[in-house]
C-alpha cells in the first residue's frame, strides 16, 4: 500500500533542510516490519511543496508502526510539525491497473 502526503515549507524553512530531516526519520522508520521504503518528489512550478510516498507491505504494518517510539523520529517528526504544512492526500492499495510501454529491441 501506499501511504502519500503533500509536505509544504513554512517562510524560513528550506526542501533541503526537510529532506535531511526525511532521511534520516525514513532510515529509521524503514526498520519497522512491513516498510517498503519512502520517496520524496519536488512539485513541478512550486519548489518548496513536495510529495511523499510511503510504501507499506500493507495497511496493518502501517497502522503498527510508532513513530514516537524513537527519539530521533519524534524530535524530526515535531520539527516539521512547526516549519510545514502536511495535508494527507490517503491511502492507497497497490495498482489493480497498469500500462505500461512495450519493450523494445535495439
Amino acid at each position: 500500500m501506499k501511504f502519500i502526503f503533500e509536505v509544504r515549507m513554512k517562510p524560513g524553512y528550506t526542501v533541503d533542510e526537510y529532506a535531511a530531516a526525511w532521511i534520516s526519520a525514513s532510515e529509521i522508520i524503514q526498520r519497522t516490519p512491513g516498510a517498503r521504503g519512502t520517496y520524496l518528489h519536488r512539485k513541478i512550478g512550486s519548489p518548496d511543496t513536495l510529495l511523499a510516498i510511503a510504501t507499506w507491505e500493507s495497511k496493518a504494518h502501517r497502522d503498527a508502526k510508532d513513530d514516537r517510539r524513537d527519539a530521533t523520529v519524534r524530535a524530526i517528526l515535531d520539527k516539521h510539525a512547526r516549519h510545514c504544512d502536511v495535508t494527507v492526500i490517503g491511502e492507497f492499495e497497490e495498482p489493480e491497473w497498469s500500462v505500461l510501454p512495450e519493450l523494445r529491441a535495439t
